[in-house]
């Protein structure tokens, strides 16, 4: 399977398997030995949080040995309620074996009765649920990425088809490319975007993460073309194994449904580490928003004091794969700002796809002290909080300094983008942009938990200095 889409999908089902089995321990107990369940675990075994640690990394195994956390193109309720059958006669019957070892009889048997029917429905249940919720978000285009598929014959649709059934990995087919105009009729209304000479017009004009190519290998100077250009621009490249016949010294060969594909990724690809940076987002967003209110109050109050309503400037910007958003910050420049850039677009200071005005006629009092602590920015802990951004990561462009930019400087959007980032710790006031460019994809390819942290701690002192 997929590995970064598996690992993630696999790490949630068993975290929740685990924490649903503790809940089932105790639920069952209150119900058993009622308010006291606490004290009779105690007097019957000995430290017993360990032994419910313990029943619920073995429930987590039991499941995996019955193939519970293999994804599966077509679900049904019937196949997963008969594993979930399976691992509980196989819980149980371990479970009767371990009291029978240690010489566990004052367990009450009543209980234990009680206890793996319950958990084979809760599981059941849970799991039925979160299918639910996987798909009523997909639905609404969360959690999304999108795969273009270079190549429209019978091995590019096979391929599209198995990644579309594979529903829980939220993986979209957003078009076909390919020389062929007989291919422009596609099945489940999948649009053909034209010709292979395209394809950089496509990644450009279209949200798309992955790139899945398709060709015969008798075409291999234009599948390693279409290679090189999604590598320049940071997306990941899928090539199905039978279109290769010859050994390639990068990348890696996943499984998709028993057919091998050579992964081709740029980027940061390690699931684990990358769940735990967002779940560092969702604690600092969400903490940063409650310690930080009595700032966040006092800069709403100067800025009202000083130029009136709006307090927050939205501004659409360009995340992650060229996902457009709205940012959020404090208002710094008067209410007519962006009619009056025409008037100072010759003052720019920055050389290259970027604008940037140290004197700005357009800053107001407040604005200006905001700007200089990097205040204004704090707003952006909300962004943080949808997804849109993270903590650390390239800052996000505007949309017109996007269309303006080489094809090495889009790979700087295969990250999402951040709050703070290694440019701004580094060398914010350089005014050459391909050295912006530079420093954020250093830290795409240097990329690790480490890095963001030890960014974290450099950040607010630059702050504090104004650099």
């Amino acid at each position: 399977m997929i590995r970064r889409y598996a690992t993630q999908l696999r790490a949630l089902l068993m975290a929740t398997d685990a924490a649903v089995a503790i809940a089932v321990v105790v639920f069952v107990s209150m119900l058993r030995f009622g308010q006291d369940w606490v004290g009779w675990w105690g007097d019957a075994v000995p430290q017993p949080e360990l032994l419910v640690a313990a029943y619920a990394v073995a429930w987590v195994i039991v499941l995996t040995f019955n193939g519970l956390y293999r994804p599966r193109a077509r679900w049904s309720l019937r196949s997963e309620a008969a594993a979930v059958f399976r691992a509980t006669l196989t819980m149980a019957l371990l479970t009767l074996s371990v009291l029978f070892v240690f010489r566990l009889p004052d367990v009450s048997r009543l209980y234990l009765l009680a206890l793996f029917p319950t958990q084979a429905i809760a599981t059941l249940g849970t799991r039925a649920l979160l299918r639910l919720g996987f798909d009523w978000l997909r639905r609404r285009g969360y959690n999304t990425r999108y795969v273009l598929v270079v190549g429209a014959g019978p091995r590019g649709r096979a391929f599209a088809e198995r990644l579309e059934d594979h529903a829980a990995l939220g993986l979209r087919i957003a078009g076909f490319i390919d020389d062929d105009p007989a291919y422009a009729d596609l099945p489940r209304g999948w649009p053909y975007l034209g010709p292979l000479k395209s394809l950089a017009t496509v990644l450009h004009e279209r949200v798309i993460d992955e790139v899945a190519i398709c060709l015969p290998f008798t075409q291999w100077a234009l599948i390693d073309a279409a290679a090189g250009v999604c590598e320049d621009e940071g997306k990941i490249v899928r090539i199905p194994m039978d279109v290769l016949d010859r050994t390639i010294s990068t990348g890696r060969v996943e499984e998709l449904d028993g057919i091998a594909v050579f992964s081709l990724v740029s980027g940061p690809d390690r699931a684990l580490a990358l769940a735990i940076k967002r779940a560092i987002d969702l604690a600092g967003g969400a903490l940063g928003l409650v310690v930080l209110s009595p700032l966040l109050l006092a800069c709403a109050v100067a800025i009202v004091l000083d130029d009136g309503w709006p307090v927050l400037f939205r501004q659409r910007r360009v995340g992650l794969h060229g996902r457009a958003f709205s940012v959020l910050k404090f208002r710094s420049m008067t209410r007519d700002a962006e009619a009056r850039r025409p008037e100072i677009d010759d003052r720019n200071e920055v050389n290259g796809r970027a604008f940037k005005v140290t004197d700005d006629p357009r800053i107001t009092r407040a604005g200006r002290w905001l700007r200089r602590t990097s205040i204004d920015e704090l707003p952006q802990l909300w962004n943080v909080l949808r997804g849109e951004m993270s903590l650390v990561g390239p800052r996000p462009p505007l949309l017109d300094e996007v269309a303006r930019y080489d094809i090495w400087h889009r790979r700087r959007l295969s990250m999402k983008p951040g709050i703070t980032g290694l440019w701004q710790v580094r060398a914010r006031r350089d005014p050459d942009f391909d050295r912006w460019v530079a420093s954020d994809l250093e830290y795409i390819d240097r990329w690790s938990l480490w890095l963001d942290l030890w960014i974290l701690a450099r950040t607010l002192p630059a702050a504090f200095q104004g650099r």
